[in-house]
């Protein structure tokens, strides 16, 4: 002992200096980059202000007027949450315009600024501040300068952060040195000097000591598990930091889940051959969940288990039912499951269709409940749990499975793979705990999804739902601080993952500029150049509002008739769950609420609704959003709704306007559209017009933001989140069987 302490007092004094010189240049060097970062961001903003700054200060309304408007417009820019203050000064050094926080100690420029941006540090009364100065011009003549003034308490704060880090490592350093000096020195007495060499030298962490040393590893096991949870941790809590691309979902495969298999489970396939004459077609299905989860499966290259539903599906599977995609590019395995035409009846469009959907919708469609139909439900998760137990190579694999057709697929494969860390999203609406009450089995569903390790959905508002649900029909304990659900013994975490679409979308690649894009549509519609246009973009589905879409339109040309003749609306409606009767029923009445719109303020050559109800590629849809000069989304009750997202990200012209129903989730996020209640025609009708109207400059404006929006908050972070999630549940539920197994933890309850 007294040799371990002549030897941990000189370390502990050594560390202690060393963390004391290290603790000032990391503070050093992280000011750096942020300032650098902050640099970049004010060209950005400059840039992207300078444009419609000029064309206020150019105004030739009155002084007054033009200040009033030039204020507002300073006003709205720096919402930003780190965008303290704007100034603009002339070209001889006065200050005309400021925000109200902008600091008197911010002056203008003695000269005029040069070129490019200059940022410098300022002191003030609320913390350290960088300004930027970006000179304003306009056709080579300088107008003045642009001050950009950001708040850099984030800097201290995360510097703080830092230096807490850098701290807490070289105690940890010191820690772990420590603890392995008192081991040497207990095992040296034992005369086990060989081993602790051995150990010294790197070999006993790696499994290549000796066999006497083998005491220390379990020891370091836990510790590089430590290691590895804060770092998930830490990267968790930095993630907007992250650029979310299909490299970031696979660096979190290697580095956090080890490059564990990736199984996905869900009803619809992403390519279905279907046989036309003497050849087979590919078709991509009309799905937001195909265009959400495709993606993320090319990055990942594990497996999709699917219902082969296409006609030619058998022929171009090899003899495990399964082929690469996609189509000529393969980047990941898709295995497809047969079901008899009774159970896709009673399965698909019978219980999961017929009940849940209408159930979760809440779409004035009564939903429809029978014991048959429910049978085969249960039937075919079974078949499909089946399936993922033989697809999986190894006892842990990480299980994604989509959406309500599966409510009770986590329980099967919980009992069928205890090891499994599974995640579910539930891509629709949970309902309310009244609503869900209907269902006859309401409880075998919340069991079912409880097998989930996590269970994810778009809003928060369907969590707490979900919450309301299992806390009215279960014995179990809600946790709503930690969004968790205990459920005989085991505990399911519940998260808000907003589902978005890929960037930049793949559809978008090679689509010709918008220009042609107007001329091409307009002609193949017989339309004339110059009408303004419509369009919207959805499955033949009674929840989508396409007939209080159609109301909207004829209300417009009622109260407006300057549109007659002027625009037109297009209507893309890919056939859906066609063998269900309100599905049949409502193709008949939207295509009659389009002939009776066209007979009243039609007439020949034009057709104010066009409908064409069949299936579009993907390009094809976005050839169209790129045509069209409004996108109408009128969901009665959506989930999150991707059109929305698509059409936003396909332009990028940044032209156009979106009209958004309150009932999506996307109407959460994408706050710059015109949110309008789909069952309010005349607000409907209103938003149409002003849709219409609205100017290039706040067309520009609202896309601009949305489109940022989008970009940042893509497919690749929604399904980054759920898999951080992932690793940092399995990763706890490791390290907890490993402690438990030496009679410690309860390996069965995660840590927390």
């Amino acid at each position: 002992m007294r040799r371990s302490l002549r030897f941990l007092v000189p370390l502990a004094l050594a560390l202690a200096a060393i963390a004391y010189a290290v603790v000032p240049l990391v503070d050093e060097l992280t000011l750096r980059w942020f300032v650098r970062d902050l640099d970049i961001r004010a060209r950005l903003v400059a840039t992207a202000v300078e444009e419609p700054l000029v064309e206020l200060l150019t105004d030739q309304t009155r002084d007054r007027i033009r200040v009033q408007r030039v204020h507002a417009f300073l006003t709205r820019v720096i919402k930003d949450e780190r965008l303290f203050a704007l100034g603009y000064c002339d070209a001889f050094g006065a200050r005309l315009y400021r925000t109200e926080l902008l600091p008197s100690e911010v002056r203008c420029p003695d000269a005029p600024a040069a070129a490019g941006v200059a940022g410098r540090l300022v002191t003030h009364a609320r913390g350290s501040l960088h300004v930027a100065t970006a000179p304003i011009v306009l056709d080579g003549a300088h107008l003045g300068s642009l001050l950009i003034v950001h708040d850099m308490s984030f800097i201290e704060r995360r510097s703080a952060d830092t230096k807490r880090y850098v701290v807490y490592l070289f105690a940890g350093i010191g820690a772990v040195v420590a603890l392995i000096t008192v081991v040497i020195a207990e095992l040296s007495w034992r005369g086990w000097m060989a081993g602790t060499t051995a150990l010294i030298r790197g070999q006993g962490l790696t499994g290549q000591a000796p066999s006497h040393a083998r005491e220390l590893r379990p020891i370091a096991r836990d510790l590089a598990a430590l290691v590895q949870d804060l770092a998930s941790d830490r990267r968790a809590r930095d993630e907007a930091q992250v650029r979310w691309e299909p490299e970031a979902l696979r660096r979190i495969l290697r580095e956090d889940l080890k490059g564990d298999e990736v199984l996905s489970v869900s009803n619809r396939e992403p390519y279905i051959h279907v046989r036309r004459g003497d050849r087979i077609d590919v078709q991509r299905p009309a799905s937001g969940l195909v265009t959400a989860l495709e993606p993320v499966m090319r990055a990942c290259a594990g497996t999709w288990i699917a219902h082969g539903s296409g006609g030619a599906d058998r022929e171009t599977v090899d003899a495990t039912d399964s082929l690469r995609v996609p189509p000529g590019a393969p980047e990941y395995r898709l295995r497809r499951v047969w079901l008899s035409e009774a159970e896709e009846a009673g399965y698909y469009y019978g219980f999961a269709n017929e009940g849940l959907w209408p159930l979760c919708h809440i779409a004035h469609t009564r939903p429809t409940f029978r014991t048959p139909d429910w049978r085969h439900y249960e039937t075919v998760n079974r078949r499909f749990a089946d399936v993922v137990e033989q697809e999986a190579r190894t006892a842990s694999p990480l299980v994604l499975v989509q959406d309500y057709h599966f409510a009770l697929l986590p329980r099967l494969i919980r009992e069928r793979l205890p090891e499994a860390t599974i995640v579910t999203f539930w891509h629709i609406p949970w309902p309310n705990p009244e609503a869900f009450g209907i269902c006859p089995w309401r409880e075998e569903i919340l069991e079912g999804l409880l097998g989930s390790s996590i269970l994810g959905f778009h809003t928060q508002f369907h969590c707490n739902n979900f919450f309301d649900s299992v806390d009215r029909y279960l014995e179990a304990r809600v946790d709503r601080e930690t969004f968790t659900v205990s459920y005989g013994g085991e505990a399911t975490e519940v998260h808000r993952y907003p589902i978005s679409i890929e960037w930049p979308p793949a559809p978008l690649a090679g689509q010709p500029p918008v220009a042609q894009c107007r001329a091409d549509v307009r002609h193949a519609l017989g339309l004339p150049a110059d009408l303004l246009l419509g369009v919207g973009v959805d499955r033949l589905d009674y929840t989508k509002g396409i007939l209080e879409r159609f109301a909207a339109v004829e209300r417009l040309l009622e109260v407006e008739p300057e549109w007659h003749g002027r625009f037109a609306f297009v209507q893309i409606a890919a056939p859906s769950r066609s063998s269900i009767d309100e599905y049949q029923s409502l193709e008949v009445r939207v295509r009659a609420a389009a002939e009776r719109v066209n007979r009243r303020f039609g007439r020949p050559g034009y057709e104010p609704i066009v409908l064409r109800v069949q299936h579009h590629d993907p390009s094809e849809v976005y050839t169209y959003y790129r045509a069209a000069d409004l996108c109408y989304v009128s969901s009665l009750h959506d989930g999150m709704n991707l059109v929305a997202k698509e059409f936003v990200a396909a332009r990028d012209d940044e032209r156009g306007v979106l009209i958004l129903s309150q009932f999506t989730g996307a109407a959460r996020e994408l706050a710059e559209a015109l949110i309008v209640n789909p069952y309010d025609t005349e607000q409907s009708a209103a938003a149409l017009h002003v849709a219409l109207t609205m100017t290039p400059g706040e067309q520009r404006d609202r896309m601009r933001s949305m489109r940022a929006l989008v970009q940042e908050f893509n497919v690749y972070r929604w399904a980054g989140r759920m898999l951080i999630d992932a690793a940092r549940v399995r990763q706890r539920r490791r390290l907890a069987a490993r402690v438990g197994g030496r009679g410690g933890l309860d390996p069965t309850v995660p840590l927390r």
